[in-house]
Formats: structure tokens, sequence, C-alpha cells
């Protein structure tokens, strides 16, 4: 059963608030238009990049019928502190369908290679890890900081120049987007739009691009973690 079809199933359409984030693509936004209720945008949380359940919250109105985490890149929503906000108000969480999983061999090629770049990437800020909730690296996503270094588009540019693939894994957040455009302050969604930047860990990713990676990040971001 689609997105759609369990908003419609659970009685939410019409006159319902469904709480989505805007740093995602536009499809659970999309979903929650198309069952006839109205998207409202929630701030994320800056480690794991999905729904913050303190924005989440705040955002609560009325009308809210449901939250609808997007899992991101490889990385869960924290379901629980999201139902701990939703349940005592008789809110669902209903999470928005995942994209289909790697095989267990390419889940393991990616975890590996994010090892590798974990343990050595120095000018820019790494994906946060947690033992409880198992990064799968769908993308592997990096943070590049101001603070007289390259902003992020100009970083990524020069990777692109070596031969390193990359690419901005949202380049906008759903709120300003034409379709959906709100007058609302984000601060983490926009944080996350401005700094972010996919590095590739997938099975093609060879050892001799893993350390040109390396030696290009570290050389264009400089000693992030010495001077923090």
């Amino acid at each position: 059963m689609g997105t759609v079809e369990r908003l419609t199933a659970a009685g939410i359409g019409a006159g319902d608030e469904v709480i989505v984030p805007s740093y995602a693509t536009t499809d659970a936004a999309q979903a929650v238009r198309r069952a006839g209720a109205v998207p409202v945008f929630a701030d994320i949380d800056p480690s794991t990049l999905c729904l913050s359940p303190a924005s989440v919250a705040a955002t609560l109105t009325l009308r809210t019928a449901a939250v609808m985490p997007v899992h991101l890149f490889g990385r869960r929503a924290d379901l629980a502190g999201l139902r701990d906000v939703a349940t005592p108000r008789g809110l669902l969480v209903l999470e928005h369908e995942p994209q289909p999983p790697f095989s267990d061999a390419d889940t393991l090629r990616r975890r590996r290679n994010a090892t590798y770049l974990n343990a050595r990437l120095t000018g820019v800020l790494t994906p946060p890890t947690d033992p409880e909730f198992p990064h799968t690296y769908r993308l592997y996503v990096v943070r590049v900081p101001g603070n007289g270094r390259p902003d992020r588009d100009a970083f990524a540019r020069v990777l692109r120049a070596r031969g390193i693939r990359c690419h901005v894994p949202v380049q906008t957040p759903v709120h300003r987007t034409p379709a959906f455009r709100r007058e609302l302050w984000l601060p983490e969604t926009e944080r996350a739009a401005d700094e972010c930047l996919a590095l590739p860990v997938d099975g093609a990713t060879a050892p001799p691009e893993l350390r040109r990676i390396v030696a290009s990040c570290n050389a264009l971001g400089g000693l992030l973690r010495a001077a923090a």
C-alpha cells in the first residue's frame, strides 16, 4: 500500500495537517497533498538530518492528524522520539515509504568505504555514527562549513575538477520550492541545505578514489577537527 493509500485508509484527508520534513525530496509532501490533507513543515535534527521531535512538538496545531518522518540517506528518523510527541495526542506516526534496501553485500561495501573516510577525513564534518541505529550509507553526506574555508558549492566544483563524484543531496528545501512555498524559518534545514555534500561510497568507489577524496577534502578544508 502506497503512502497516499495509507493516509486515506487512516481517515486523513481534507482539513487535516500532516507534519513532514522540508529537508527531503517533495515525495512526502506531494503524497499528503494527493490525500487531500495539508503538508506542514518541521525542522530536522542536525545529527540525523531527519525530523526533529522537538520541532514537531512546536509545530502541532489542532488540525494535526499525523507525523510523517522520512528516513534519509540511510539514516533512520527518531521514531521513538516522534511517537513520544505524537501518541499522547492521538496522532499517527506514518513512515514515508523508504527506498528499496540495498543487498547485504552492497551495504557492507558502503559501510567499509564510509569507515575508511570517517577515520581519515578532517577537512569536512563526517556523518555522526550511532551503534544503536546503524547507517546503511545510501548516501555518504558530509558537511562543508564556512569559517574561512571554501563554501560548499565551491568545494564541490574543485572536487569534480579532480575527478571526484559528488553532488548536493537536497538542493532546495521543500518549503522553498514553488509548489509548497511557505514563509518559514527552519534553521537546521537551511544550514543543512547550505553545507551538505554527498561523497561516493558505492561499490564503484575504488581505493584510489577514496584516497583522492581524503587528500582533496583535507587540503581544501584544512584541519577542521583540530581547530574546533
